[in-house]
């Protein structure tokens, strides 16, 4: 006679993975607040109102912890991305689908911060695993970003003879000064300014020149 199958084991599994996933949210939530070095069993044991040992148990110190969250930021802002911009047809529509996607992430972290920022920060002159998983993580995407441009450039969207590193970086530093302006030193009219920057980029870029304003015709004299 064949027994039952007890759904009890696999059902406690899940349960936690559930835990943990909670835990993590937490957590990123309070890196984005007080930076991934304010993290701690205990801070996310009194956030989550559990016991310190049951947070220590899903992770098992607090350098885990705080690459849980490094990897969970990173796959949120892949979904809300980069993924979401392959719709787009390949060349310069993917390529603003990317930039208009990474400015509408932005604008929401101009007032709960941003790990990447807030993390390179803490992190710049401090080898370690938590270092490294900053790093790859940003190098993934500015890898992706240099794709979309080199693929831009293939499709002649942009000069063949361009060079794409060069507008990965300028594209970078306009989200970097955008956080500046808008969170740090409360400017306003910053969003626009870096739009407008993209914009300026594309243009200097581009495989076909602006069109030059035509030349004032002449009048002939009045004998």
């Amino acid at each position: 006679m064949t027994s039952a199958v007890s759904t009890k084991p696999a059902r406690a599994p899940q349960k936690g993975q559930q835990t943990k996933a909670v835990i993590i949210d937490a957590a990123l939530s309070l890196a984005a607040q007080i930076g991934l070095e304010g993290l701690s069993i205990g801070a996310i044991a009194e956030v989550t109102q559990m016991s310190k040992s049951g947070v220590f148990a899903h992770f098992g110190s607090r350098e885990e912890l705080q690459l849980s969250v490094v990897r969970e930021y990173h796959q949120r802002f892949e979904q809300e991305v980069f993924y979401p911009a392959l719709t787009a047809p390949r060349g310069l529509p993917r390529l603003r689908a990317m930039f208009a996607n990474w400015m509408k992430r932005t604008s929401t972290e101009i007032d709960s911060g941003c790990i990447y920022i807030s993390g390179a920060v803490e992190f710049d002159d401090r080898a370690g695993p938590v270092r490294d998983a900053l790093a790859e993580s940003v190098n993934i995407w500015l890898a992706a970003m240099t794709r979309a441009v080199v693929m831009s450039m293939k499709e002649g969207h942009l000069r063949a003879d361009a060079d794409e590193k060069q507008i990965a970086f300028e594209i970078h530093a306009l989200i970097l000064a955008l956080h500046y302006e808008a969170r740090f030193l409360r400017l306003p009219g910053s969003m626009e300014r870096a739009h407008h920057g993209f914009e300026n980029i594309l243009a200097r870029h581009g495989a076909t020149p602006p069109a030059a304003a035509p030349a004032p015709r002449r009048l002939k004299p009045v004998r």
